[in-house]
Order: structure tokens, then C-alpha cells, then sequence
């Protein structure tokens, strides 16, 4: 039986988890806290309560075939380099989720994956710097099975523009020309499906839909779903907005997905987000009643 450890059993995780046991996988992964992993076993998982910090217990990948890590990075780089020893271990997929951050501000140009890297987010330069220590892994060790997912901003059931427009937290922020890139969560689980099927070691790919579009844009669309009044524009210099948000902003680019398509054969599910977001409606009116 193939077994997928996950370091970090979050919304990514847990969707990939599921529909691997759904096809016959153990899957195994970890959480920071007991409550939360009484939560996972009800589904099927089995856990491991680290909080990242203190030392994990190397001996619960005994029998792990693909290991997966979607935990950020912190100030010191990747936390699950520094705690496991890989000369004692054997994989047969390695996947590291970072983010489209990394490529920082192209001006609205299309960025493939050798694109010029220059983050101007703090995050962003986190996540470099982990994808280098992970790839210095590859370069000591030609054949190390990393495989390094870029991606976009990241939503689906529960996690949408839905939420925050019925929350009244949706900000319609007007700053011409900006558009983002995103990609539905179910389209990221056949996307790393497709990889663990077709492993490629060393290999880089982005995460995206087809049609990056303004957040502005895709809260009126929500808005006009949920048959809501869609919110003011609010002119970006005069918008309230987290340092995080400012940063969001500063970057401009497009983010190109044929990699996926061409090396994996994916075929996205939700292409835009008009299609994700409609998906997400139905989940979450029914989660409403």
C-alpha cells in the first residue's frame, strides 16, 4: 500500500488526503495540536502532533513511500530540512509547495518557471530560500525526488471571496492594471496527483489558472452569485490595507501554466475563477442551511 506522509495536514493537505484515501493510501501527517488531530483522525488520517520546533520522531516514516510539505518557511529556512536526517531515508516522491511570491514584481508579464526571481515580499524571500535548500539537496544528490510546486493564491470551498463577501470584509480595491493569478484547490490535488504518477525529480511548476484576473473583478462576481450589492472600488491610495495586502499589491505579474499541462497532462477543472467560484457556491449555501 503507498503511503503519503503530509508535514502539515492544512487546507491543501487535507484535500490531497482525502481523495488518496479515497483510492486505497495510508496517508499520515502532522498537526500542532491534540484537538486538531482528534479532528483529522475522524476522517481517516493518521497523525503526528509536532509543533515544528521540537524534535520529530524520524521513526513514524518507516514505511512512507511520498512524502509531501506544504509548511512555510520560517526566519531559519525550511523546518523539515532541519529536522530530518535523509541519509537514513528513502522516498520515492518528494513534493515542497512554495508560492508564485517568489518571482516578486514582472509588470504584468506572463512568468514561466525560469523566470527572473526577485521577491520584494518578506515571504517571499523565505520561500527562495527554501526552494535553494531543497534544490541543494538535489545538487548533492542527483537523484533526491524534490519536485517544487509554485502556487498562486489559493482557494476553493470555504476558503473564497463567498466567505468574505457575506462576512462585509470584501474590499473592492481599484488599482488599474493589477490583475492576480489563483488556482482552485482540487485543481492543485490533480496537479500534484498527476506528478506523483509521473515523478520528475528536479522539476518546477507552476500552479495557475488561465485567466488571471483583478480581486476586484472577482468579488463582483461573487457578489452577483450570492445576488449581494457589490461593494464601492476603493481607490488603492486611500485603502486601508495590511502591510501583507500593500505587498500583494506591489507585485504585478501573470503566471503561466503550461508547464503542467505540457509535462503532466493536467486538465484544469475550474480553468477561471467563474467556474471555482460557482463551485464553491453550491458547497457553500449548503453548508448555510
Amino acid at each position: 500500500m503507498p503511503c503519503l506522509f503530509i508535514f502539515g495536514l492544512g487546507y491543501v493537505g487535507q484535500h490531497l488526503g482525502r481523495a488518496l484515501l479515497a483510492e486505497g493510501w495510508r496517508v499520515v501527517g502532522t498537526t500542532r495540536t491534540e484537538n486538531q488531530a482528534q479532528r483529522l483522525k475522524e476522517q481517516g488520517f493518521e497523525v503526528v502532533v509536532w509543533d515544528g520546533i521540537g524534535l520529530f520522531p524520524q521513526e513514524v516514516l518507516k514505511g512512507v513511500s511520498h512524502l509531501l510539505v506544504t509548511i512555510p518557511p520560517d526566519e531559519g529556512g525550511d523546518m523539515v530540512l532541519r529536522h530530518l536526517d535523509f541519509t537514513t531515508l528513502s522516498f520515492q516522491w518528494i513534493g515542497y509547495l512554495s508560492a508564485t511570491s517568489v518571482y516578486g514584481d514582472h509588470q504584468g508579464a506572463w512568468v514561466r518557471e525560469d523566470a527572473a526571481l526577485k521577491p520584494i515580499s518578506f515571504r517571499g524571500r523565505q520561500r527562495l530560500f527554501s526552494e535553494t535548500q531543497w534544490r541543494e539537496r538535489l545538487t548533492q544528490h542527483p537523484l533526491f525526488p524534490i519536485h517544487i510546486f509554485r502556487l498562486s493564491g489559493i482557494y476553493g470551498p470555504g476558503r473564497s471571496v463567498l466567505e468574505s463577501i457575506r462576512a462585509g470584509s470584501a474590499q473592492r480595491i481599484d488599482k488599474p492594471g493589477h490583475v492576480f493569478s489563483r488556482i482552485h484547490v482540487e485543481d492543485i490535488v490533480g496537479t500534484l496527483k498527476a506528478s506523483i504518477s509521473h515523478p520528475q525529480p528536479g522539476e518546477i511548476y507552476n500552479l495557475a489558472d488561465d485567466a488571471p484576473a483583478a480581486t476586484a473583478d472577482v468579488i463582483a462576481f461573487g457578489c452577483e452569485l450570492l445576488g449581494m450589492e457589490v461593494p464601492p472600488l476603493i481607490l488603492f491610495e486611500e485603502a486601508t490595507l495590511s502591510e501583507s495586502l500593500r505587498e500583494f499589491y506591489a507585485e504585478h505579474k501573470r503566471v503561466d501554466n503550461h508547464k503542467i499541462k505540457e509535462y503532466l497532462g493536467v486538465r484544469l477543472t475550474y480553468p477561471t475563477y467563474r467556474e471555482g467560484l460557482r463551485t464553491c457556491l453550491h458547497r457553500f449555501l449548503g453548508s448555510s442551511l
